[in-house]
């Protein structure tokens, strides 16, 4: 029965059109009716004890390393970058957003940030080139969503907020499975281009790439000094934001002088609304998460799930389909602060390493991104590409397909995850 009132009141809560916070917080007075425990301050005392985490300080600064970087011309000089070495291959356009999507991923963090600097700069050029237009919008969603996989992740640092896993581990153990999604998106592209009529660019000499690097060299070294940071615990995460968004920030206006002092009000606007709408969702997450713990739902959950738990991966295969369909309906945030107290202690029970299952439960949550109709990258893509829903999902589906596709060799595979992660954190 409290499973049912849980879903109901949360799911019905949705339907009226409620903001998610608001959804969770009628869940939690919900649950707290059902179980005889309503009191007001225990929701106001969760609230404030679900943003006041060291932790999620990271979470403001990730958010404006991206508006800096967008704004500041380091998104700019990543795509040339790319676009020197592999521009010339036949479909190179499709390269270079895939390049350029895995190394701004390493940059920023954030999957929309990083699909609408791709969206205004490679798809343009794609159709010119004679690419299909849905396609290429598509392309540059699909690779959007590797943001989330490849350190630093703002997802990362909220599931392990919220499960209370090494965010440090999380980051590292991301590489290697963030880079598989680009080789499936490879893949994926050179399948669906292979019979297009396509000019491919010239090929550039060394001394042209070697003029790129040169120029997107303070671009490239942001990547390489998180994971040495981690690495070798210089910083911690949180501390790590901080790093990115000085970093940023001073490249940006002293060494590539393309953001002027009197831009970064604007940028900090942004950078704190959007801040404000995540932490305000994390805040009133706990609420939840707390009852859920009281209404002991999640032992109720484990005794229906109990036939899977000595099968590891058929147990994963089953959350995996049910977090591909729940991504359909919500965005990534509230999906992982809404199951990850719920799937934690079946995870623990299980015998399942926590942080290999953050990484896979963090990539479905990236490709329920571009799941219609809610998939906020595809909308993203949509507005600034200028073209209409119906017509970037059937641009998108090949590459969600394939993404897909590498989640499974994931959970039938572990040590693709768990071997690299092990070799980077020691």
């Amino acid at each position: 029965m409290t499973i049912l009132v849980f879903t109901i009141s949360l799911l019905g809560a949705m339907a009226l059109g409620m903001p998610i916070a608001f959804a969770l917080i009628i869940c939690g007075i919900a649950l707290m009716l059902q179980i005889g425990l309503f009191d007001s301050q225990i929701i106001a005392q969760n609230v404030i004890n679900g943003a006041d985490s060291f932790p999620l300080m990271a979470v403001p600064f990730f958010i404006l390393a991206g508006e800096i970087m967008n704004a500041g011309g380091l998104a700019k000089r990543i795509v040339n970058v790319a676009l020197a070495f592999v521009g010339h291959l036949r479909g190179g356009l499709g390269y270079v957003a895939i390049l350029a999507s895995c190394l701004l991923a390493s940059l920023s963090g954030s999957a929309v940030a990083d699909a609408a600097a791709l969206a205004t700069l490679i798809v343009p050029m794609m159709v010119r080139a004679g690419h299909d237009k849905a396609r290429s919008a598509g392309l540059v969603a699909a690779g959007g969503i590797i943001a989330p996989v490849i350190p630093p992740s703002i997802g990362f640092v909220i599931f392990g907020v919220a499960g209370g896993v090494s965010i440090s581990k999380l980051f590292l153990a991301g590489i290697f499975p963030g880079l598989m999604l680009g080789v499936g998106l490879a893949a994926a592209w050179w399948w669906t281009v292979r019979s297009e009529k396509l000019t491919p660019f010239a090929r550039t000499t060394y001394a042209e790439r070697g003029k790129a690097v040169v120029d997107g060299f303070w671009a490239l070294l942001l990547p390489l000094i998180i994971i040495f940071g981690l690495r070798f615990g210089i910083f911690t995460p949180t501390e790590a934001a901080v790093v990115v968004a000085v970093y940023a920030l001073f490249v940006a206006t002293v060494i590539y002088r393309e953001l002027k002092i009197s831009d970064l009000p604007k940028l900090f606007v942004s950078a704190a609304v959007t801040t404000a709408v995540v932490m305000f969702l994390v805040a009133t997450a706990l609420v939840a998460s707390w009852l859920i713990t009281v209404a002991e739902i999640t032992h109720q959950i484990v005794a229906l799930v109990e036939p899977l738990m000595e099968h590891k991966t058929l147990l994963m295969l089953a959350i995996m389909a049910i977090v591909v369909i729940v991504g359909t309906a919500l965005d990534m945030t509230p999906t992982i602060l809404i199951l990850t107290p719920v799937l934690m202690p079946i995870i623990k029970a299980a015998g399942i390493d926590p942080v290999y299952f953050g990484v896979l439960f963090i990539i479905n949550n990236a490709i329920g991104l571009i799941t219609p109709p809610v998939g906020t990258v595809l909308n993203v893509v949509c507005g600034v590409s200028k073209i209409s829903v119906a017509e970037i999902i059937k641009g998108v589906w090949p590459f969600m397909l394939a993404q897909l596709f590498v989640l499974l060799l994931l959970v039938l595979f572990p040590a693709l995850v768990t071997v690299p992660a092990r070799w980077l954190y020691g």
